[in-house]
């Protein structure tokens, strides 16, 4: 159906918006990866060198290698978690509604707040250490965010804690939608609990978990603010993941070319995660209706 002129008229500025601010840009960052783009654009075509260099950069295989370690985790641990917080409060419990507040509140707060809390919260001088030592645990020890080889970990932590109350709602969602006769009726027959979640709902939460999964993977792919509030890459590099290493790149170590090259790699990734998931959900609409 053709859209009325009035309609078209009101949406043509967003359109006109999106396509430049949104889809322009990112044009044209794919054409800085093939330029030799240093502290400024050059518009002068180059080829694939950037992408030669950026392979070749020892930061950018550890922030990929991070990125693994980061986003493995980050969704296993969102996905297990959730999907136990919303089994529990699929039992009908009291105060439901306050549970679900209180699980879904860290996911308002921006990754920067996050970040800086877990930051202090973590931190050896100031934070939970410290506390311990105070009432007499001398022995006590928690100073992954200063550890090379924790340092990752505190992310995980941190980005578990904020997302997890998120995918709890996913979740919760798909349970609530089971049909109850056919749960009715695996217990008429005796299964028990446990076999009625593994072999009547959990397969019945398919949507949900590729919901969930699509989500929590772009966000760990896109992961910056958390990353700077909370350890800053650091020490040193241990904690850098490929958004820190474009943002360094292209503004702090005058080498835009590789920075846009980085990021185009970044947008490839996503789009392999969300374009196969767009596609789908377009098929079903379609067959639906």
């Amino acid at each position: 159906m053709k859209a009325p002129p009035l309609a078209r008229a009101v949406l043509s500025p967003s359109v006109l918006l999106i396509g430049l601010c949104v889809y322009g840009y990112i044009a044209f960052t794919v054409y800085l990866s093939f330029t030799a783009s240093t502290m400024m654009p050059v518009m002068q075509y180059s080829g694939p060198e950037a992408y030669v260099r950026l392979m070749g950069l020892n930061n950018w295989i550890v922030s990929v290698k991070n990125l693994g370690i980061f986003a493995t985790l980050y969704i296993v641990g969102c996905g297990v978690l959730g999907l136990f917080l919303a089994v529990l409060i699929d039992q009908r419990i009291r105060a439901e509604s306050g549970f679900r507040s209180i699980f879904l509140y860290p996911m308002a707060l921006s990754f920067i707040v996050t970040g800086t809390a877990w930051k202090w919260l973590m931190d050896p001088s100031i934070g939970l250490e410290r506390s311990m030592h105070a009432i007499g645990w001398e022995s006590f020890a928690f100073g992954w965010v200063k550890d090379s080889d924790l340092a990752i970990y505190c992310i995980v932590i941190a980005a578990v804690w904020q997302t997890s109350g998120f995918v709890m709602a996913l979740f919760l969602a798909g349970l609530r939608g089971v049909d109850s006769e056919v749960i009715n009726a695996a217990r008429l027959d005796g299964a028990r609990t446990w076999r009625i979640y593994q072999r009547v709902i959990f397969p019945q939460l398919g949507a949900s978990f590729i919901s969930a999964f699509v989500i929590l993977a772009h966000m760990a792919i896109k992961s910056y603010d958390l990353v700077i509030a909370l350890t800053n890459g650091g020490p040193g590099r241990a904690s850098w993941l490929p958004s820190l290493f474009m943002y360094q790149y292209t503004f702090t170590r005058n080498e835009m070319a590789v920075g846009a090259a980085s990021a185009v790699l970044m947008l490839i990734a996503i789009g392999i995660v969300v374009v196969p998931y767009i596609l789908r959900e377009t098929r079903q609409e379609s067959q639906h209706g």
